[in-house]
C-alpha cells in the first residue's frame, strides 16, 4: 500500500500550489498527493508536465479528487446536463494523462454536495450508471481508474454503503470503475467498518482515512479500530493508496462546503500541521501494515 494526503489539509480555500505540496509531502514521507481534479483544467499542459516532472523526481504519484457541481451532474434528468458532465469529466481525464495520474476519485456519479431536490433514487441510479459506463470506457482507453466515493446520507442519496457501492459497480460492469471508501463516511453508515471493506473486496480502488470527526488518523482518543481496519485491507489484498483527508480548519470555502464550523486543529500553523501529518503517517504505518 502507498500512503497519501489531500492537499486541502494546508488550505482554507480550494486550490493551491501543487508544486509546493508535492515537495512537502515527499519530505514528510508520503507516497502520493491528492489534488483537485477540476484545477487540472485551469493548468496549462506545460504546467502539468512540470508537475509530473516534479513528482517523478520526488518519487510520488498523484490522484485527482472531484465532487462535480450540479451543472455537471451525470445523473441529471436533463440529457444535456448529463452530456455536459460526461464531457467535463472526460476533459479532466485527458488532462490527467499529461500529469501522469491514473486515479480519478470522488462523487463522479452525481454532484456534490447533493441538494436532495430529486429523491427518485431508482431513476438517478439508472441514469448515473449509464453515464458512468460511458466514462469508464474513456477511462479504460487512457489507463485511468475511476474510484466512486461512497458518502454518508447527508451528502448523497445514491451510494451510502459499501453494499450499495458494490451493486452499483456490478451494474456498471466496467473494470476501470471501482469504489472509494472513507472511514469518516463508513463510521456513520456501516455497522462494521472492517466488514464493509471486506465486502467491497476487489471493487475497492482507493481509501480515504481520518478519525470520526475528520481529524488526522490517531489524533485524540480514536473511536476507530485501526488495526482491524488494517487486517481487513490485508484480507482483500488491497494494494492501492491510503489517503488522509483531514478537514480541521474553520473559515474559507473548504470549511463552508465540508461544514466545519469550529477550529479542530488548535489554530496550528503550517509547520505544526507538517509535524502532525508526519506523526499521523507514522501512526498509520504502525497500525496498517
Amino acid at each position: 500500500m502507498k500512503y497519501g494526503i489531500f492537499y486541502e489539509y494546508w488550505e482554507k480555500d480550494w486550490g493551491g500550489d501543487y508544486r509546493k505540496y508535492a515537495a512537502k509531502i515527499a519530505e514528510l514521507g508520503f507516497d502520493c498527493l491528492e489534488v483537485g481534479a477540476g484545477d487540472l483544467l485551469d493548468m496549462s499542459k506545460d504546467g502539468l508536465r512540470e508537475l509530473k516532472r516534479i513528482g517523478d523526481g520526488l518519487g510520488i504519484s498523484y490522484s485527482a479528487n472531484i465532487g462535480p457541481a450540479k451543472e455537471y451532474d451525470v445523473g441529471s434528468r436533463e440529457a444535456s446536463v448529463r452530456k455536459k458532465g460526461i464531457r467535463f469529466l472526460e476533459d479532466i481525464m485527458d488532462r490527467m494523462t499529461v500529469l501522469g495520474s491514473d486515479k480519478l476519485v470522488g462523487v463522479q456519479y452525481s454532484f456534490w454536495p447533493y441538494d436532495f431536490e430529486d429523491l427518485d433514487k431508482e431513476g438517478l441510479w439508472a441514469r448515473s450508471a449509464e453515464s458512468v459506463r460511458t466514462l469508464g470506457k474513456h477511462a479504460g482507453e487512457l489507463g485511468i481508474t475511476m474510484c466512486l466515493e461512497v458518502v454518508n446520507r447527508f451528502e448523497t442519496i445514491l451510494l451510502n454503503t459499501a453494499e450499495e457501492g458494490v451493486r452499483y459497480c456490478e451494474d456498471v460492469n466496467c473494470p476501470n470503475v471501482k469504489l472509494l471508501l472513507d472511514t469518516f463516511h463508513m463510521n456513520i453508515e456501516e455497522d462494521d467498518i472492517p466488514s464493509a471493506i471486506r465486502l467491497a473486496g476487489r471493487h475497492l480502488g482507493h481509501l480515504h482515512v481520518g478519525e470520526n470527526n475528520r481529524k488526522l488518523p490517531g489524533q485524540g482518543i480514536s473511536t476507530l479500530d485501526w488495526r482491524l481496519i488494517g487486517e481487513s485491507l490485508h484480507d482483500i489484498a488491497y494494494d492501492g493508496a491510503v489517503v488522509m483527508e483531514p478537514f480541521i480548519t474553520a473559515g474559507g470555502s473548504i470549511a463552508k462546503d465540508i461544514k466545519v464550523w469550529r477550529d479542530l486543529g488548535g489554530s496550528a500553523d503550517e509547520s505544526t500541521k507538517d509535524e502532525e501529518a508526519r506523526i499521523a503517517l507514522r501512526f498509520l504505518k504502525e497500525h496498517i501494515r
